[in-house]
């Protein structure tokens, strides 16, 4: 059965827009099909996380409005075998998009991809509406800074009411820090009031990636590509580890 899976934050500087890349690239690599859709509309970036800006030529909105089909927007990552990606439109449409519209693509999308990872944009406008109006699953994203764990707190307020399941992804940790604040993963989950899916260490190699257009995991065995894939094998029901915070 597929599942859609949408991931959010409650503001910018999360490092949210690695994590659908990363785990999508995991999920794929262990042999599923996955679709990862770009909802950040005018803000798009997830065709650079994994190399496919010069491929991604039709949007969601092309698939919404029937300008396409999605077999045809949906476009195919010429390395990791069984991953894809509909990106978002570069600039906002005229008409407003209908979660009815949302919900039949999501619909087509379940039949022929294992997981369905939708970007959502920060905050709580219309591409994170749109994502969550079909979504299974939630992963909220944070770090470990008080501002980001409250903004945090007030999407899953929001998303409590569309979502059944959601977890938190505490990103871009680092372990010295938080010795120094005196603080604990722990204390973030008690501030998100959410269960702790991944913990995902602060990693240059993340940023190097992305700027060379290469997914993470085809270029780093350690760090963040770890937590990626540790966080992928939990969503399939694998156990696997946290990272330890020394």
């Amino acid at each position: 059965m597929s599942t859609a899976i949408v991931i959010t934050s409650g503001k910018g500087g999360t490092g949210k827009p690695s994590i659908p890349g990363g785990v999508a690239s995991c999920l794929a690599a262990l042999g599923h099909r996955v679709l990862c859709i770009d909802m950040d509309i005018g803000l798009r970036n997830l065709d650079l996380t994994l190399g496919l800006s010069d491929r991604a030529l039709m949007d969601f909105t092309d698939v919404l409005c029937g300008r396409c089909t999605l077999e045809r927007a949906a476009v195919p990552h010429p390395v990791i075998q069984g991953l894809f990606l509909l990106t978002a439109p570069v600039t906002l449409p005229e008409a407003p998009l209908s979660e009815a519209a949302m919900k039949e693509l999501i619909h087509r999308a379940r039949e022929g991809y294992d997981y369905i990872l939708m970007d959502s944009p920060a905050g709580l406008g219309e591409g994170f509406r749109l994502a969550c109006c079909a979504a299974d699953r939630a992963m909220v994203v944070s770090t470990t800074d008080a501002s980001a764990l409250r903004d945090a707190q007030r999407t899953v307020s929001v998303l409590r009411n569309r979502i059944p399941r959601i977890h938190l992804v505490v990103n871009r940790v680092q372990p010295r820090l938080l010795r120094r604040l005196h603080t604990t993963i722990d204390d973030a989950m008690d501030a998100a009031g959410l269960p702790l899916l991944g913990i995902v260490p602060e990693d240059p190699q993340v940023m190097l990636c992305a700027n060379q257009g290469q997914p993470l995991i085809l270029r780093a065995s350690r760090g963040a590509a770890v937590a990626y894939l540790n966080i992928a094998k939990r969503l399939l029901g694998q156990k696997a580890p946290l990272m330890k915070i020394r």
